[in-house]
């Protein structure tokens, strides 16, 4: 399964193939040569899965309310 090392902005820093999510978690602690208490502050580690159903809808809705936002500030500006 792939599993992901994910920031606290929601974006993927890394991936990798394994079969349990321990493994995954303990190989990123490896790479990032960090004790768990600080790599859990700064990363968590989920399924390529997980990310897809609960980040992937997320992002793209925010998107889109980004995009309103800045289209009406733009109107306004253009207005004046």
């Amino acid at each position: 399964m792939k599993y992901l090392l994910v920031d606290k902005l929601d974006n993927i820093c890394g991936t990798t193939h394994t079969d349990k999510l321990e493994n995954a978690k303990h190989y990123f602690m490896g790479r990032k040569r960090i004790d768990e208490a600080n790599f859990d502050s700064l990363w968590r580690v989920m399924s390529e899965k997980e990310y897809d159903t609960t980040f992937r809808s997320s992002l793209h809705n925010r998107q889109i309310e980004w995009w309103k936002e800045d289209k009406e500030i733009t109107d306004d500006e253009l207005k004046n």
